[in-house]
């Protein structure tokens, strides 16, 4: 009988991952108490239960009862030593899931107001990171996300404030929020910026709409990497395009479920995407809302997949090679994923 390695020993690199949603229910719960926060009354039975709440945002009103759970989980990070936890236990939760480096996304606009305006949000935010990556020996840097609801110009903004700190671990820049509103072309100088200042193209695409938002965010946002990109399954064109170019889809299993993009965890086109050689990085999203981490999406590969531990470990390999991690940090994390097969 063939052995079952444990997935939370696999090494392996995380990139994607949003900045709130990283928080554990128990953080929410006891800040939400601390500032008086009166969060939603789904929200709390959800953290308090362990179940996560029933998200399904495939129509606008679903995605909108969406964005009032994360923007209520949000509202309760008030202070630069709240960033800082949040930062130290989303850290801590990785390496246990045998993480060894981490791009954590955020869109620095949403906490400015608390902390003081955009820069020394973007600051306190770099500072966690880099003490986090520290104390617990992960390799962790920020991807700088856009939002796909506000104006372009927004986005411009983030773009050269991401580029001015690039040297401080911001490594890329993406967008997010509803795909279904604005069009990817309509970012296209904000992501000129961001490549001109050497930052990754990451924006979301193929999740909530089908192949089109992907092929806009390989032309239009020259995207090196695609956040979800699951949709593209539909065309095997695309599919030819994406393996192709190595280009990497950050695939969230328990999230495409949650959020109703598929009825169930048989149905996300893991093995389309793993046969026709597009490289993959499993990611958990939004952990908080979605009641899994990382070391869960490689066991959904293997229950509803059939992945093999050989191909897990391809999985581990692609995430590394799909990240902005130094050369010596992805060569001994490739290493640790050689170990992993032979232990």
């Amino acid at each position: 009988m063939e052995r079952v390695r444990d997935v939370s020993e696999l090494p392996k690199a995380h990139l994607h991952l949003h900045f709130t949603g990283s928080m554990r229910p128990s953080t929410v719960l006891e800040l939400a108490d601390k500032y008086g926060v009166r969060l939603p009354e789904t929200l709390t039975e959800a953290l308090t239960s362990g179940e996560p709440p029933q998200l399904r945002a495939t129509d606008e009103r679903g995605w909108f009862r969406f964005q009032r759970l994360y923007d209520a989980a949000r509202s309760c990070l008030r202070e630069p030593e709240d960033i800082q936890r949040l930062v130290r236990e989303a850290a801590e939760e990785d390496v246990r899931d045998g993480s060894g480096w981490l791009e954590i996304q955020v869109d620095p606009t949403s906490y400015a107001p608390r902390l003081g305006g955009l820069i020394p949000a973007l600051e306190i935010i770099l500072d966690a990171v880099e003490t986090a990556s520290r104390e617990t020996g992960l390799g962790m840097r920020v991807l700088v996300a856009a939002n796909r609801m506000k104006h372009p110009l927004d986005a411009r903004t983030l773009a050269r404030l991401a580029v001015r700190y690039a040297d401080r671990g911001v490594v890329g820049f993406g967008l997010s929020n509803d795909e279904r509103r604005g069009m990817a072309r309509d970012f296209d100088r904000a992501f000129a910026i961001a490549r001109d200042g050497g930052l990754l193209s990451a924006p979301h695409g193929g999740e909530l709409t089908g192949p089109a938002s992907v092929r806009d965010c390989l032309d239009d946002l020259h995207a090196a990497r695609i956040g979800h990109g699951v949709r593209a399954a539909e065309d095997p064109h695309l599919l030819k395009r994406l393996a192709d170019r190595g280009v990497t889809c950050e695939v969230c299993p328990a999230s495409n479920v949650a959020l109703g993009v598929y009825d169930k965890h048989a149905d996300v086109p893991l093995r389309t995407l793993y046969e026709a050689g597009v490289p993959m990085a499993l990611g958990a999203d939004d952990p908080l809302l979605f009641g899994s981490r990382l070391a869960d999406q490689y066991e959904l590969a293997r229950r509803y997949h059939g992945f093999t531990d050989e191909e897990l470990a391809e999985l581990a390999r692609q995430s590394i090679r799909g990240s902005a991690a130094p050369e010596d940090v992805r060569r001994k994390l490739l290493e640790g994923v050689e170990a992993w097969l032979a232990s």
